[in-house]
C-alpha cells in the first residue's frame, strides 16, 4: 500500500475522479483540488467521500498562485494533472509552481497523438500533440525525466458523447468518415492506470504509458452499438466524407481555428485506415490496462451498455 499524500486537479471530470479514487484504494491521502470546491465528483458520494477521508481545496491549474497554496496546504508530493487550454507558456508556471511548492512527481493526462516523436520536433500546425508536447517539455525541463509519467490515451470513448451528442438528441447524427477507426478509451481504464500510478509509480522504467480500448472501431460501428445498446429511439445518420462538409461539422461544433484545420485534415487520413498506423504502440497500449489494474481494458460496448443514461438524457 502507497503511504503518500496526492493532489489530484480536476476531479469533477471523470477521468481525474476514478484517479483519485483508485490513488485512495492504493492508500494514499488524497486531496481534490477544482476551481468550485462545492461542486460535487462523478461517481463519488458525499458519504464515502467522508469515510476515504478526502479533503477539498480551491485551485485552478490556469492561476499557479492557487497551485501553490493548495499544495501548501495539502502537503502532497504526488500530483495528478491535465492540459489547461489557454495558457501562452504551455503551464510551465503551474508545472513550476508545483515543483516549487513541494510536489515530487506528477502524473500528466497527454495524448497518443504526440506517438513515439521527439517532441521538439512536432510543429504547431500538428495541433493536438503539440500542445501536450509542450507541456511535456516543461515538466521534462522542470521535474526532470525520471519524476514524471505522460499517459498517453487514444481516442477517448467519451468523444461519442461530444461529438455525436448533440445529433442524436435532435435525431440526426452527421458522421465524419464512418469508416476511420478508433480504440475508444475508457476513462474508467484512463483513470484507473493513472490513479495507480499516482500512488505507486510506473512500472518497468515506463515514462509515456499509452493507453488504448481493445477495440478499433469503426465510427459507423461505434455509433451502431450506442443505436442498439443505449438509444431508445431511431435517429438518421448522415455520412460526411468531403473535406469541406468535415469543416463545416467541426465549425458548427464550436471548434477553434487551429483545431479545425487539424481535424479535418486527421478525419481524411484516418479514412481506410486499420487504426493501427496513428498507433505504432497500439498492442502495448491495450495491455498497460492490464499490466496496472490487473484487469483487461474494457470494450466499448461494455461502456456504452453501463452509461446508457448518458445517451438518453
Amino acid at each position: 500500500m502507497a503511504n503518500n499524500t496526492v493532489i489530484v486537479f480536476g476531479p469533477t471530470g471523470k477521468v481525474a475522479s476514478i484517479a483519485a479514487q483508485t490513488a485512495r484504494k492504493h492508500g494514499s491521502k488524497v486531496w481534490l483540488a477544482m476551481r468550485d470546491p462545492s461542486k460535487s465528483i462523478p461517481g463519488l458520494s458525499a458519504e464515502e467521500e467522508k469515510q476515504g477521508g478526502y479533503e477539498r481545496v480551491q485551485a485552478d491549474l490556469t492561476k499557479p498562485d492557487t497551485i501553490s497554496a493548495a499544495v501548501v496546504k495539502s502537503g502532497a508530493t504526488r500530483a495528478f494533472i491535465y492540459l489547461a487550454h489557454g495558457m501562452p507558456d504551455h503551464m510551465k508556471s503551474t508545472v513550476e509552481a508545483l515543483k516549487q511548492s513541494g510536489v515530487k512527481f506528477v502524473v500528466f493526462l497527454s495524448s497518443f497523438t504526440i506517438k513515439e516523436r521527439e517532441l521538439s520536433d512536432i510543429p504547431p500546425d500538428d495541433f493536438i500533440p503539440f500542445i501536450h508536447a509542450q507541456v511535456e517539455i516543461n515538466l521534462e525541463k522542470i521535474f526532470g525525466p525520471e519524476n514524471f509519467v505522460a499517459i498517453r490515451p487514444g481516442a477517448f470513448a467519451t468523444n461519442a458523447m461530444a461529438f455525436w451528442g448533440s445529433g442524436i438528441k435532435a435525431g440526426e447524427v452527421e458522421l465524419v468518415s464512418p469508416d476511420a477507426k478508433q480504440d475508444m478509451i475508457t476513462p474508467d481504464d484512463m483513470g484507473r492506470v493513472s490513479g495507480t500510478i499516482l500512488a505507486n509509480g510506473p512500472k518497468d522504467g515506463q515514462r509515456h504509458v499509452y493507453l488504448f480500448g481493445p477495440q478499433l472501431i469503426a465510427q459507423e460501428d461505434a455509433l451502431s452499438i450506442i443505436r442498439r445498446k443505449a438509444l431508445e429511439k431511431e435517429i438518421k445518420v448522415t455520412p460526411v466524407t468531403d473535406e469541406a462538409d468535415i469543416r463545416k461539422v467541426c465549425e458548427k461544433m464550436g471548434f477553434p481555428a487551429p483545431m479545425i484545420d487539424y481535424w479535418t485534415t486527421m478525419m481524411k487520413q484516418f479514412q481506410g485506415n486499420t487504426g493501427r498506423e496513428d498507433r505504432p504502440l497500439y498492442d502495448e497500449g491495450v495491455e498497460n490496462t492490464k499490466r496496472y489494474t490487473g484487469v483487461p481494458a474494457m470494450k466499448f460496448e461494455e461502456w456504452v451498455e453501463a452509461n446508457k443514461e448518458l445517451f438518453n438524457s
